[in-house]
Parts: structure tokens; sequence; C-alpha cells
């Protein structure tokens, strides 16, 4: 009996009309993963960008979630066709691709996912867990239906140029981030800051006249809900690290005697 492959991001989007709502995995442990992933959310980030991740945990992820619903995500740390390549064979259906604030960076994005002769994708699906070593008879043909790219709007200039970016043909979805985006805006660490906001909706309206799917990072949950309501169709809400981090503070104050001032080592 043929094999058949989880659906993509997109057509999980394509096939709703409410909001997913998705959390990022920065441990790079597996077991957090399916942790995270049995609770039910639509769908997770597995971020190469910021966190310890190498391909063995990615893959060993990928792995952890696969007998759940929810879909994941891989956000590579760059838009660099052999990392993608690299990614996309270890099974990676969906991936995010960073820092993307022109249309030729999308269009190089594009090419990275798809094979010859309309990218520069390399052809390696009989060793690979992609294609599950061949298992899937039809990878190499349809691959494009296999796999969903969505790629990251961090700056100013992309915010800008999203609605070219939104065009180009092979982007399924445009993510905003906000972080980087107050960043690029001279207000570091403001992502609620309302020229932020305001940025972000321009991207929102850019890309939804495109007819693309648009998500949100916003850990706020007042402010998810407005940019929910604003047209977002897919948003993280929340990250492993942050959810454990805040969780064992909370055990901290209601049963520790922590001190007040806390030493952290530097070597």
């Amino acid at each position: 009996m043929p094999l058949r492959l989880a659906p993509t991001l997109r057509d999980r989007l394509a096939d709703t009309d409410r909001p997913l709502a998705g959390m990022w995995l920065c441990t790079g442990s597996p077991l957090v993963a399916e942790i995270v992933a049995g609770g039910e959310l639509d769908w997770v980030l597995i971020d190469m960008e910021h966190s310890p991740l190498t391909l063995d945990s990615v893959a060993a992820q990928l792995q952890a979630i696969a007998a759940y619903a929810t879909t994941p995500v891989v956000r590579v740390p760059s838009n660099d066709a052999v990392v993608i390549k690299q990614v996309l064979d270890l099974g990676a259906q969906n991936l995010l691709v960073p820092m993307v604030s022109s249309a030729d960076e999308a269009q190089a994005a594009v090419a990275a996912v798809r094979y010859p002769p309309h990218g520069v994708r390399g052809v390696g699906s009989a060793l690979a867990r992609s294609a599950r070593w061949n298992r899937i008879d039809d990878y190499l043909e349809n691959a494009g239906r296999y796999t969903a790219l969505f790629v990251q709007i961090e700056t100013i200039a992309g915010v800008e140029a999203a609605t070219e970016i939104a065009d180009v043909d092979g982007v399924d979805g445009v993510f905003v981030g906000p972080s980087d985006l107050a960043a690029s805006m001279g207000l570091i660490g403001q992502q609620s800051h309302p020229e932020v906001v305001e940025a972000v909706r321009r991207a929102f309206a850019a890309v939804r006249a495109s007819g693309k799917p648009v998500g949100v990072n916003a850990f706020d949950a007042g402010l998810a809900r407005d940019y929910a309501r604003e047209g977002a169709s897919f948003l993280l809400v929340g990250a492993d690290v942050a959810v454990l981090a805040r969780a064992a503070e909370g055990v901290a104050a209601q049963w520790g005697a922590a001190p007040s001032e806390q030493t952290i080592d530097s070597y």
C-alpha cells in the first residue's frame, strides 16, 4: 500500500475559517515537542534560527510530532538553498524562511524548495525521509503538493514590499515578525508600539489583497486577538521555553523562598 503524507499548513489554512494557533518549539527536545503536540495546538514552529537545533534534533522532533494532528513548520536559520534542501530531505513539509524583505529574496526561497527545471533543489528522494525513501510514489513529480513555503517579513523594507513578496508564485503565505520589525524601525523591544502595530497591519492588508494567508507572532493575548480580528490566519501565541520559565517562576513564587536577587554565572 502506498504511503501518504500529512496535509500541509497551506492545506489546513484553506480548509478552515478560523485562525490557527501555534507555539514555538525552541528547546530542541523531541520529548518537549511531543508533549506540546499532544496538547492539540493547530501547529508548532520548530525554530532553527534562534535555538540550538541541529539537523538531527529537527528530524527527531518531526518524528515525535508525526503521531499527532498538530502540523509542524520548520523555520530555517536563513534563506540558504543548501540548508533548505537538507531540512526538506529530513521530511519537513512546511518551511518558514526568515528575513525576506524583497520579491527577489522570496523568489530565491521558492527556487530552493522546487526541483529543476523550476528551481535548484537537489534530487535525493531515494535517500531521504522526505519521500519516505521512495515509498511516496509521486513525490518527485508532485513535491510542490507535499510542501508549503511561508516567508517571514521582519523589516520595514519588507512591509513596504509586502505586495510584491506575496505575489511571488510559490509563496504560500507570509508571516510577520514584530520583534525584528520593531528593531528595524528603531523601536527594539517594543512590539506593541503603535507604529509597529500599524506596520503589521499594513503588511496584513497587502498580503491579504494578494490572496495569500498572513500570520503573525503575538505573545500578548489581547494583541493576538486583535490581529486575529484584523485578518491573521495563523498565529504563534506562545513558546515552550516561555511556558516552562513562567510556570517554574509560578511554582517558586508559591512554594519557594527564592532570594530577591540572583547571580548568574559568567563562566
